[in-house]
């Protein structure tokens, strides 16, 4: 469906549209800048960029749930290295998006690239799930965890109140929401603190567990792959949960316009970051063992707080803390980049035109991170968020492997686009199918979970013809969008 060229528009003289509908150039096209148009400034540097994917990958997993994966491999050993191939495959996909991001400089992440390379119709059914739901119901998640634990060394003796768990967390998100409408500078600064607070946390739990080895303490590592078989279900399961411990990677992507250097800093920061994780949660877990039996990590509620107990006294009172900022960390981190997808799927005209604003002082996309606090707070305080986000996290994966497969797709449509960074074509043609199996998968293991989900995602197309298609719209439903 062809679309209009952008031109830019004054709205009330305190917004200014970045861009308007239409496939549009990225900022570092050559072209020349309009004359009064405000557009989102490259304030992401190199360490910057590595605060927003490490702020954003370590959030509250590590430190409270890593069971799942022990539980669905059978035995110490396997669970390490599951952990370790989770950080590789991660990686893989990183890179495929390291040079997705330097070879189209727009910002967006998946909607840009799904667009670039499949069209609008997959693309406007991406950001539809991420608007509605995904981005909504997993803000709302870790939004909780980090209520959850603020709350912890108050409540030592009993249990913690769910309305005061639920309060303290819609605090957490309007404060996460101001800080990204107020300034990009301060949101990227508190994110670099913030991912400064989790490697220290990590480091609080991996020191003790180096120690302990240095005096002998091995003996969970002893036959580390006797144990329960894995299963032939549980084996791809534990990869599931691996992979979406590792997910984030891809959130510098969303604000690739705003990033200094892209060509250099994003393949860089990628790197750095995804080595710096992967080599953290495999020492992390190695901690765990040699205090925690395989027995006792299944039981456990919250592997980090047990293991600062046994070592650390009364010290072990910080890591709830330590597991807070890091769960403030993720919130940040998620809402900066997913704003910016709002912001470039409504300059490309697939949602209301207001989203594309920039405030004319601030340089931040203020209506497209405002939108998500109602919808937020909706998913907090309505119910079942887990089961929601079992819902739909397949989404997740389909989408993402659809993109790495889209880079395959881009090498043989458009041989001759600029690639500054170029990885090896058997990395996206691995990770691609892994993330397809992971969704086969989710569909033989849990039907009807699985396919509310699948249902769910499609009525992304319906909406795509009602909102988009359709040109005939009444005044009222034109003025609703925007339009």
């Amino acid at each position: 469906m062809p679309r209009k060229a952008a031109v830019p528009t004054v709205s009330n003289g305190s917004y200014l549209q970045g861009q308007a509908n239409g496939r549009l150039s990225s900022m570092d096209s050559g072209q020349p800048a309009l004359e009064g148009k405000v557009v989102l400034k490259k304030k992401v540097t190199l360490l910057r960029g590595i605060s927003i994917i490490i702020g954003t990958i370590i959030g509250a997993g590590i430190f409270i749930s890593p069971k799942g994966i022990l539980k669905n491999t059978g035995s110490v050993g396997m669970s390490l290295t599951v952990w370790t191939v989770c950080g590789i495959l991660s990686l893989f996909g990183a890179l495929c998006y390291a040079e997705l991001g330097t070879c189209i400089k727009k910002s967006g992440g998946h909607y840009t690239y799904i667009l670039e390379a499949f069209g609008p119709l997959p693309a406007f059914v991406r950001v539809w799930v991420e608007l509605l739901i995904i981005r909504p119901a997993a803000t709302a998640v870790i939004s909780l965890a980090f209520g959850r634990y603020i709350l912890e060394p108050f409540f030592m003796q009993c249990e913690i109140p769910e309305l005061a768990i639920k309060l303290i967390t819609a605090v957490g998100i309007t404060l996460v929401m101001v800080l990204n409408s107020t300034s990009v500078s301060w949101s990227a600064r508190i994110q670099m603190f913030l991912t400064f607070c989790k490697l220290v946390a990590i480091l609080i739990i991996i020191v003790p567990g180096v120690i302990q080895l240095i005096k002998g303490e091995t003996q969970h590592f002893k036959n580390a792959f006797a144990g329960n078989d894995a299963s032939v279900m549980g084996l791809p399961l534990a990869f599931y949960s691996g992979m979406y411990a590792y997910s984030g990677w891809f959130y510098l992507n969303f604000v690739t316009e705003e990033v200094e250097n892209p060509e250099k800093n994003i393949p860089l920061a990628i790197c750095i970051s995804m080595i710096i994780v992967t080599v953290g949660y495999v020492l992390t877990n190695v901690a765990y063992f040699t205090t925690i039996s395989a027995g006792e990590l299944l039981l456990s509620k919250a592997v980090a707080v047990t293991f600062a107990e046994r070592l650390m006294g009364n010290f072990s009172l910080a890591v709830p803390v330590f597991v807070a900022l890091s769960c403030f960390g993720s919130m940040n981190g998620g809402i900066f980049a997913v704003s910016r997808m709002f912001f470039v799927a409504s300059r490309e005209g697939h949602l209301p035109e207001i989203l594309s604003m920039i405030h004319v002082r601030k340089h931040t996309p203020l209506p497209a991170v405002i939108v998500l606090h109602p919808l937020t707070m909706i998913m907090l305080f309505n119910g079942d968020l887990y089961s929601l986000l079992n819902f739909l996290s397949f989404a997740r994966w389909l989408f993402i492997g659809l993109v790495v497969a889209g880079l395959i797709y881009l090498r043989y449509k458009r041989p001759d686009m600029p690639r500054p960074f170029k990885v090896p074509l058997f990395i996206p043609a691995l990770f691609s199918f892994t993330c397809l199996f992971m969704v086969a998968l989710s569909l033989y293991s849990d039907p009807v979970n699985t396919g509310i989900g699948f249902a769910i995602t499609l009525t992304g197309i319906p909406a795509y013809y009602l909102f988009i298609v359709w040109d005939k719209k009444p005044n009222w439903f034109r003025k609703l969008l925007g339009k």
